[in-house]
Protein backbone atom coordinates (compact mmCIF):
# COMPACT_ATOMS: atom_id res chain seq x y z
CA UNK A 1 0.00 0.00 0.00
CA UNK A 2 1.37 3.38 -0.99
CA UNK A 3 1.98 5.92 1.73
CA UNK A 4 0.37 9.33 1.28
CA UNK A 5 2.21 12.52 2.20
CA UNK A 6 0.76 16.01 2.66
CA UNK A 7 3.16 18.85 1.91
CA UNK A 8 1.91 22.25 3.03
CA UNK A 9 3.46 25.02 0.95
CA UNK A 10 4.35 22.36 -1.59
CA UNK A 11 4.05 24.69 -4.59
CA UNK A 12 6.77 26.93 -3.18
CA UNK A 13 10.45 27.00 -4.02
CA UNK A 14 11.63 24.47 -1.42
CA UNK A 15 8.34 22.62 -1.16
CA UNK A 16 8.21 21.78 -4.86
CA UNK A 17 11.66 20.17 -4.69
CA UNK A 18 10.45 18.10 -1.74
CA UNK A 19 7.41 17.10 -3.81
CA UNK A 20 9.73 16.07 -6.69
CA UNK A 21 11.73 13.86 -4.35
CA UNK A 22 8.65 12.24 -2.78
CA UNK A 23 7.15 11.47 -6.19
CA UNK A 24 10.45 9.95 -7.33
CA UNK A 25 10.45 7.80 -4.19
CA UNK A 26 6.97 6.52 -5.04
CA UNK A 27 4.83 8.29 -2.45
CA UNK A 28 1.34 9.56 -3.15
CA UNK A 29 1.53 13.31 -2.62
CA UNK A 30 -1.05 15.94 -1.79
CA UNK A 31 -0.17 19.63 -1.64
CA UNK A 32 -1.96 22.23 0.48
CA UNK A 33 -1.04 25.70 -0.74
CA UNK A 34 -2.90 28.99 -1.06
CA UNK A 35 -0.53 29.94 -3.96
CA UNK A 36 0.13 33.34 -2.41
CA UNK A 37 3.85 32.79 -2.93
CA UNK A 38 3.94 29.27 -4.39
CA UNK A 39 3.65 28.77 -8.13
CA UNK A 40 1.47 26.23 -9.89
CA UNK A 41 4.18 25.85 -12.54
CA UNK A 42 6.48 24.32 -9.90
CA UNK A 43 4.30 21.20 -9.58
CA UNK A 44 2.25 21.33 -12.79
CA UNK A 45 3.90 18.30 -14.39
CA UNK A 46 3.00 16.19 -11.35
CA UNK A 47 -0.58 17.48 -11.34
CA UNK A 48 -0.91 16.68 -15.05
CA UNK A 49 0.42 13.14 -14.53
CA UNK A 50 -1.95 12.56 -11.61
CA UNK A 51 0.91 11.88 -9.19
CA UNK A 52 0.16 14.94 -7.08
CA UNK A 53 -3.18 16.33 -5.88
CA UNK A 54 -3.58 20.02 -5.04
CA UNK A 55 -5.85 21.43 -2.37
CA UNK A 56 -5.84 25.19 -2.77
CA UNK A 57 -6.33 26.61 0.69
CA UNK A 58 -4.91 28.22 3.80
CA UNK A 59 -3.47 26.32 6.77
CA UNK A 60 -5.66 28.50 9.01
CA UNK A 61 -8.81 27.23 7.26
CA UNK A 62 -10.14 24.22 9.19
CA UNK A 63 -12.12 22.83 6.24
CA UNK A 64 -9.16 23.02 3.84
CA UNK A 65 -6.93 21.33 6.39
CA UNK A 66 -9.47 18.58 7.04
CA UNK A 67 -9.83 17.93 3.31
CA UNK A 68 -6.08 17.84 2.77
CA UNK A 69 -5.45 15.39 5.63
CA UNK A 70 -7.89 12.73 4.46
CA UNK A 71 -6.03 9.41 4.25
CA UNK A 72 -2.63 11.01 4.89
CA UNK A 73 0.17 9.08 6.63
CA UNK A 74 2.80 11.81 6.85
CA UNK A 75 2.69 15.61 7.03
CA UNK A 76 5.57 17.85 5.96
CA UNK A 77 4.65 21.32 7.19
CA UNK A 78 6.45 24.01 5.18
CA UNK A 79 3.75 26.66 4.72
CA UNK A 80 4.73 29.86 6.52
CA UNK A 81 5.34 33.55 6.24
CA UNK A 82 9.13 33.37 5.99
CA UNK A 83 10.30 36.95 5.45
CA UNK A 84 12.18 38.46 8.40
CA UNK A 85 11.69 42.08 7.19
CA UNK A 86 7.97 41.49 6.62
CA UNK A 87 7.65 39.87 10.05
CA UNK A 88 9.12 43.01 11.62
CA UNK A 89 6.68 45.15 9.64
CA UNK A 90 3.68 42.94 10.35
CA UNK A 91 4.18 40.68 13.38
CA UNK A 92 0.45 40.05 13.83
CA UNK A 93 0.14 38.46 10.40
CA UNK A 94 3.32 36.45 11.02
CA UNK A 95 1.99 34.96 14.25
CA UNK A 96 -1.44 34.37 12.76
CA UNK A 97 -0.05 32.27 9.89
CA UNK A 98 2.96 30.66 11.55
CA UNK A 99 1.42 29.90 14.95
CA UNK A 100 -2.34 29.62 14.57
CA UNK A 101 -1.95 27.89 11.22
CA UNK A 102 0.55 25.40 12.62
CA UNK A 103 -1.59 24.69 15.68
CA UNK A 104 -4.62 24.14 13.46
CA UNK A 105 -2.66 21.64 11.37
CA UNK A 106 -1.24 19.86 14.43
CA UNK A 107 -4.61 19.39 16.11
CA UNK A 108 -6.17 18.14 12.89
CA UNK A 109 -3.24 15.75 12.34
CA UNK A 110 -3.88 14.22 15.76
CA UNK A 111 -7.57 13.76 14.95
CA UNK A 112 -6.74 12.13 11.63
CA UNK A 113 -4.15 9.84 13.28
CA UNK A 114 -1.23 10.97 11.13
CA UNK A 115 1.82 8.73 11.60
CA UNK A 116 4.47 11.46 11.51
CA UNK A 117 4.57 15.27 11.42
CA UNK A 118 7.69 16.97 10.07
CA UNK A 119 7.91 20.65 11.01
CA UNK A 120 10.19 22.89 9.00
CA UNK A 121 11.78 25.47 11.28
CA UNK A 122 14.73 27.80 10.88
CA UNK A 123 18.22 28.50 12.17
CA UNK A 124 16.82 31.95 12.97
CA UNK A 125 15.50 30.57 16.27
CA UNK A 126 19.07 30.77 17.62
CA UNK A 127 19.49 34.44 16.77
CA UNK A 128 23.11 35.58 17.02
CA UNK A 129 24.68 32.46 18.53
CA UNK A 130 27.16 32.75 21.38
CA UNK A 131 29.48 30.25 19.70
CA UNK A 132 29.89 28.59 16.30
CA UNK A 133 29.04 26.25 14.73
CA UNK A 134 25.38 26.21 15.78
CA UNK A 135 24.33 22.89 17.30
CA UNK A 136 20.84 21.70 18.16
CA UNK A 137 21.69 22.48 21.81
CA UNK A 138 22.71 26.08 21.10
CA UNK A 139 20.66 28.43 23.28
CA UNK A 140 17.68 29.80 21.36
CA UNK A 141 17.45 33.58 21.14
CA UNK A 142 15.07 34.73 18.37
CA UNK A 143 15.52 38.36 17.34
CA UNK A 144 12.59 38.73 14.92
CA UNK A 145 8.87 37.90 15.01
CA UNK A 146 9.49 35.30 12.29
CA UNK A 147 12.11 33.53 14.41
CA UNK A 148 9.92 33.72 17.51
CA UNK A 149 7.01 32.18 15.63
CA UNK A 150 9.18 29.30 14.43
CA UNK A 151 10.52 28.61 17.92
CA UNK A 152 7.03 28.43 19.40
CA UNK A 153 6.00 26.16 16.51
CA UNK A 154 8.89 23.84 17.41
CA UNK A 155 7.70 23.72 21.01
CA UNK A 156 4.17 22.84 19.92
CA UNK A 157 5.47 19.94 17.82
CA UNK A 158 7.91 18.58 20.38
CA UNK A 159 5.34 18.95 23.13
CA UNK A 160 2.79 16.86 21.24
CA UNK A 161 5.50 14.30 20.52
CA UNK A 162 6.60 14.09 24.16
CA UNK A 163 3.00 13.46 25.21
CA UNK A 164 2.80 10.75 22.51
CA UNK A 165 -0.06 12.53 20.77
CA UNK A 166 1.76 12.96 17.46
CA UNK A 167 5.15 11.68 16.31
CA UNK A 168 6.97 14.87 15.35
CA UNK A 169 10.32 15.84 13.84
CA UNK A 170 11.78 19.36 13.68
CA UNK A 171 14.13 20.42 10.88
CA UNK A 172 15.98 23.72 11.24
CA UNK A 173 16.81 24.89 7.74
CA UNK A 174 19.76 27.21 7.25
CA UNK A 175 19.98 29.43 4.13
CA UNK A 176 18.42 27.38 1.34
CA UNK A 177 19.04 28.32 -2.30
CA UNK A 178 18.60 26.76 -5.71
CA UNK A 179 16.46 26.47 -8.85
CA UNK A 180 12.92 27.94 -8.75
CA UNK A 181 13.88 30.40 -6.04
CA UNK A 182 11.76 33.48 -6.60
CA UNK A 183 12.86 37.07 -6.85
CA UNK A 184 10.86 39.65 -4.91
CA UNK A 185 11.26 42.32 -2.25
CA UNK A 186 11.68 39.73 0.48
CA UNK A 187 13.67 37.04 -1.35
CA UNK A 188 16.97 35.69 -0.10
CA UNK A 189 20.26 37.45 -0.56
CA UNK A 190 21.38 35.17 -3.40
CA UNK A 191 18.38 35.88 -5.61
CA UNK A 192 18.58 39.59 -4.85
CA UNK A 193 22.23 39.62 -5.93
CA UNK A 194 21.41 37.72 -9.13
CA UNK A 195 18.64 40.13 -9.99
CA UNK A 196 20.99 43.08 -9.50
CA UNK A 197 23.55 41.41 -11.79
CA UNK A 198 20.89 40.92 -14.46
CA UNK A 199 20.08 44.62 -14.30
CA UNK A 200 23.79 45.58 -14.22
CA UNK A 201 23.23 47.39 -10.93
CA UNK A 202 25.42 47.46 -7.78
CA UNK A 203 24.92 44.56 -5.37
CA UNK A 204 23.63 46.01 -2.11
CA UNK A 205 24.97 44.57 1.15
CA UNK A 206 23.38 45.49 4.46
CA UNK A 207 26.18 45.94 7.00
CA UNK A 208 29.88 45.56 6.19
CA UNK A 209 29.54 42.20 4.44
CA UNK A 210 31.60 40.28 6.99
CA UNK A 211 28.50 38.54 8.31
CA UNK A 212 28.38 34.84 7.46
CA UNK A 213 25.70 32.37 6.43
CA UNK A 214 25.42 28.63 5.85
CA UNK A 215 24.09 28.27 2.29
CA UNK A 216 22.62 24.83 1.56
CA UNK A 217 21.34 23.66 -1.81
CA UNK A 218 17.65 22.84 -2.08
CA UNK A 219 18.39 19.39 -3.53
CA UNK A 220 20.30 18.47 -0.37
CA UNK A 221 17.47 19.85 1.74
CA UNK A 222 14.92 17.69 -0.10
CA UNK A 223 17.02 14.61 0.71
CA UNK A 224 17.02 15.59 4.38
CA UNK A 225 13.25 15.96 4.41
CA UNK A 226 12.80 12.54 2.83
CA UNK A 227 15.16 11.03 5.43
CA UNK A 228 13.13 12.62 8.24
CA UNK A 229 9.98 10.94 6.92
CA UNK A 230 11.62 7.52 6.61
CA UNK A 231 14.13 7.57 9.48
CA UNK A 232 13.22 5.51 12.52
CA UNK A 233 15.44 7.56 14.85
CA UNK A 234 14.04 10.95 13.86
CA UNK A 235 10.91 11.19 16.03
CA UNK A 236 11.05 13.71 18.84
CA UNK A 237 14.32 15.18 17.58
CA UNK A 238 15.53 18.53 16.24
CA UNK A 239 18.00 18.54 13.33
CA UNK A 240 20.13 21.24 11.75
CA UNK A 241 19.89 21.07 7.95
CA UNK A 242 22.70 23.09 6.42
CA UNK A 243 25.95 22.60 4.54
CA UNK A 244 28.12 22.75 7.64
CA UNK A 245 30.18 25.53 6.02
CA UNK A 246 30.14 29.31 6.33
CA UNK A 247 30.40 31.98 3.64
CA UNK A 248 30.63 35.74 4.14
CA UNK A 249 28.21 37.96 2.26
CA UNK A 250 31.19 39.74 0.71
CA UNK A 251 32.50 36.40 -0.58
CA UNK A 252 29.04 35.51 -1.88
CA UNK A 253 28.71 38.77 -3.79
CA UNK A 254 32.16 38.42 -5.39
CA UNK A 255 31.50 34.79 -6.39
CA UNK A 256 28.17 35.64 -8.05
CA UNK A 257 29.75 38.55 -9.95
CA UNK A 258 32.54 36.22 -11.11
CA UNK A 259 30.26 33.37 -12.18
CA UNK A 260 27.79 35.73 -13.85
CA UNK A 261 30.56 37.35 -15.86
CA UNK A 262 29.44 40.90 -15.10
CA UNK A 263 31.16 44.01 -13.75
CA UNK A 264 28.65 44.92 -11.04
CA UNK A 265 29.96 46.92 -8.12
CA UNK A 266 29.18 46.31 -4.45
CA UNK A 267 27.49 48.97 -2.31
CA UNK A 268 26.88 49.00 1.43
CA UNK A 269 23.95 50.17 3.53
CA UNK A 270 23.23 50.03 7.26
CA UNK A 271 22.27 46.71 8.81
CA UNK A 272 18.58 45.76 8.92
CA UNK A 273 16.54 45.07 12.03
CA UNK A 274 16.25 41.37 12.81
CA UNK A 275 19.27 40.31 10.74
CA UNK A 276 21.72 37.82 12.29
CA UNK A 277 25.49 38.48 12.26
CA UNK A 278 26.95 34.99 11.92
CA UNK A 279 25.54 31.51 11.55
CA UNK A 280 26.57 28.11 10.29
CA UNK A 281 25.48 24.63 11.22
CA UNK A 282 26.92 21.66 12.99
CA UNK A 283 25.22 18.89 11.00
CA UNK A 284 26.77 15.92 12.79
CA UNK A 285 23.47 14.90 14.40
CA UNK A 286 21.64 14.83 11.06
CA UNK A 287 24.51 12.84 9.56
CA UNK A 288 24.38 10.29 12.37
CA UNK A 289 20.61 9.82 12.79
CA UNK A 290 19.28 10.70 9.31
CA UNK A 291 22.19 9.68 7.13
CA UNK A 292 22.18 13.24 5.79
CA UNK A 293 25.16 14.18 3.64
CA UNK A 294 25.17 17.41 1.56
CA UNK A 295 26.45 16.69 -1.95
CA UNK A 296 26.06 19.92 -3.97
CA UNK A 297 29.09 22.21 -3.75
CA UNK A 298 28.42 25.91 -3.27
CA UNK A 299 29.98 26.98 -6.59
CA UNK A 300 28.18 24.25 -8.52
CA UNK A 301 24.89 25.18 -6.87
CA UNK A 302 25.35 28.86 -7.69
CA UNK A 303 26.32 28.03 -11.26
CA UNK A 304 23.13 26.00 -11.72
CA UNK A 305 20.97 28.79 -10.30
CA UNK A 306 22.66 31.42 -12.45
CA UNK A 307 22.07 29.32 -15.56
CA UNK A 308 18.38 29.01 -14.71
CA UNK A 309 18.11 32.78 -14.27
CA UNK A 310 19.89 33.33 -17.62
CA UNK A 311 22.67 35.39 -16.10
CA UNK A 312 25.74 33.48 -17.24
CA UNK A 313 27.29 35.02 -20.38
Amino acid sequence: MLKKVLVTGGAGFIGSHVVDRLVLEGYEVRVLDDLSTGKLDNIQRHLSSGKVELVKGDIRDASAVKQSLDGVNFVIHMAALISVPLSVENPDLTFDINLLGTLNLLRSSIKEKVDRFVFVSSCAVCGDPESLPVTEQTRTNPISPYAESKLIGERYCLGFSERQLLNSVVLRFFNVYGPRQGMNDYSGVITRFIERCKQKLPLTIYGDGSQTRDFVNVKDVAEAVLASVKGGKAVGEVFNIGSGKHTSINELAKTIIELAGVNSEISYEKSRSGDIKDSYADISKAKMLLGYEPKVSFRDGLQSLLEEKMVVT
